[in-house]
Parts: structure tokens; C-alpha cells; sequence
């Protein structure tokens, strides 16, 4: 039965014990648990929410427990996703704690990625072909995702060819891979667990997609106020608002003195484009082709308050 009285916060709270509770149950292997230890579950927590935005919080204690069990599947892919990233980015911390390859070596750190990408597969397969299909497809979105970092990080000479406009739709490619596909994966599988089909399908991976950008321009906006310099985000940036193209072959203190004299423009923009897909994500929360009911409404919530917890660590609020 729906419950009415349900505020986000609480269904967020209540649904991460539930999937944690459900990892606990599934994942067995003490070091993959330890990689998934301290996760936000954010993508599965919106995949839950698709469910319940599906089912109007109807659905029986299996449908549920099935649609949860798919959730340790997107949890296996994005912790499998992290250890790569860790090893590609050379970042020698995780959460807090010492990077898996830092502690395991890099042989072992590429094993386990493939072991929970090989362990979420299996799981996607017992429910069904299109989840199956769906979760590969979305790993080679992120896969995909990341070659293209690691192209524009070894400076190939494509980039220093490229136009301004080239180079920051380079920036926006990579995060629309990396990050806003797996987000759009969650909420179509959760609204597919919850037996929808065509065009519903549609509304909810458009909704987890822009959720993802917005998360994503957030991240970054929090890493680059924090001083972070990560070349694949502060190059396309400088390009959009300097009037010459400005490269990565430059010396790192030009780039810091280009940044310090954009900082404000650079912060007025994300916010902007954070705020675009917001509205965006919020519309599609709102599609008619979504049942009425108190998880719709939390659905329309969702993006604003996902977005300000992030963006509270700069004292920003959209």
C-alpha cells in the first residue's frame, strides 16, 4: 500500500538500509564488499524510486525484492567502474580510505573490476534479456566514456586540432558517458522491473540521464571550487570562455591564472547548465505517462535535493 506521508529524505534513508541489507545478502566476497563500502547508492536509490513511481508503491514484497536484487547489480558495475577509474586517474584514495589498487596492486585492482562486472552480468541475466542487454550496454557507454578521457588526457594531437566548440563538446560527450549513462540505465531498469515498457521506458532513462549531467557538472563544480585541476573538465571550460584556444600543452601555472580570472564565469555557468538539467530532469518526472501517486511526486523532487546535497560542500544552493 502507498504510503502517503513518505518524505524523500525518509525513502532515500529507508531504501539505502534496504539495499545495503540486500548486498550484505548477495555479495560474498569480502574485498568487493570493502570496494562498495561508503557508496552514496545513488543510482540505485533512483532506481528503486522508478520502481515505486511505476508500481504507485503496490507491488509485492518479491517484485521488490527482485527489483533490489537488480540494484547490487548497478552497484557491482559502478564499484567495478571506480577501481578503473582510480587506476587511470592514478587517485591514490577512495572514500576516505587507500585506493583498491593502491592496497592490492594494479594486476589485482583490474581482476576484481572484471570479477564484479562478470558477478553483476550474472545477476542482470536472471532477469531477463532486456535488463541483460540494457546493463552491457551501459558498461560499454561508460567503458567508452573513459577511452575518450584518456584521449583527451594524453593530449593527442585531435584536441590540439580541434575548435573550441569541438573540444568542449569532447567534455560534455565524456561526462554523458561516463556518468549520466549508468544513472539512466538505474531508472529504465527500475521502471522495467516494475513490468513497464515502450515509451514510459523512454521518460525514465531521459530522467536518470539528466539527473546524471547535473551530478556529474555538480562533481566537478565541487572539485574545481576545492582547487582540483582536472584537466579533462578545466581545459574545455577554459576554451568555452577564453577568446583563444587554450590547449593542455600550456604550462599548469598559465592554466591556474586563466582559471583564476574565470572563476566567477565558471561558477555562473555550471550553475546555469546544473539548473537546465534539473528543469529538465523534474519535467520528465512529471510526464503524464508516469501513474499519479506519492513516489511521483518524490520522482519530481529527486533531482533538486540530490543536487543541493552535493553542491552543500560549496555552500551552493540551485
Amino acid at each position: 500500500m502507498e504510503n502517503k506521508s513518505l518524505d524523500l529524505e525518509s525513502f532515500f534513508n529507508e531504501t539505502y538500509s534496504h539495499v545495503e541489507q540486500e548486498l550484505d545478502n548477495k555479495i560474498l566476497d569480502k574485498k568487493i564488499r570493502n570496494v562498495l563500502n561508503g557508496g552514496k547508492r545513488l543510482r540505485s536509490l533512483l532506481a528503486q524510486l522508478s520502481f515505486k513511481a511505476c508500481t504507485q508503491g503496490k507491488e509485492t514484497h518479491y517484485k521488490y525484492m527482485k527489483s533490489l536484487e537488480g540494484s547490487v547489480s548497478i552497484e557491482l558495475a559502478h564499484g567495478a567502474s571506480l577501481i578503473h577509474d582510480d587506476i587511470i586517474d592514478k587517485d591514490i584514495q577512495r572514500r576516505g580510505k587507500p585506493a583498491f589498487y593502491v592496497k592490492e596492486g594494479v594486476s589485482k585492482a583490474l581482476l576484481m573490476g572484471h570479477k564484479m562486472i562478470a558477478q553483476g552480468f550474472d545477476i542482470a541475466l536472471t532477469h531477463g534479456k532486456e535488463v541483460a542487454k540494457i546493463y552491457v550496454d551501459s558498461w560499454n557507454e561508460v567503458v567508452n566514456g573513459e577511452i575518450d578521457e584518456v584521449d583527451f588526457n594524453n593530449n593527442g594531437s585531435t584536441i590540439h586540432n580541434s575548435t573550441k566548440e569541438q573540444i568542449f563538446e569532447a567534455y560534455y560527450k565524456i561526462i554523458n558517458l561516463k556518468t549520466a549513462g549508468l544513472f539512466a540505465s538505474a531508472c529504465k531498469v527500475g521502471a522495467l522491473e516494475a513490468d513497464m515498457a515502450s515509451d514510459i521506458l523512454k521518460v525514465f532513462s531521459d530522467y536518470g540521464r539528466e539527473v546524471g549531467l547535473a551530478y556529474q557538472l555538480s562533481d566537478d563544480l565541487v572539485d574545481l571550487a576545492n582547487g582540483e585541476m582536472i584537466e579533462s573538465v578545466i581545459i574545455p571550460l577554459l576554451n568555452r570562455l577564453e577568446n583563444r584556444p587554450i590547449i593542455s600543452m600550456i604550462k599548469k601555472r598559465e592554466v591556474k591564472k586563466i582559471f583564476i580570472k574565470n572563476k566567477d564565469k565558471i561558477k555562473q555557468y555550471y550553475i546555469d547548465e546544473i539548473k537546465k538539467h534539473v528543469m529538465r530532469a523534474e519535467e520528465l518526472g512529471s510526464s503524464n505517462l508516469i501513474p499519479e501517486s506519492n513516489y511521483k511526486n518524490l520522482l519530481t523532487q529527486a533531482p533538486t535535493y540530490i543536487i543541493n546535497k552535493m553542491l552543500s560542500e560549496i555552500k551552493i544552493t540551485i
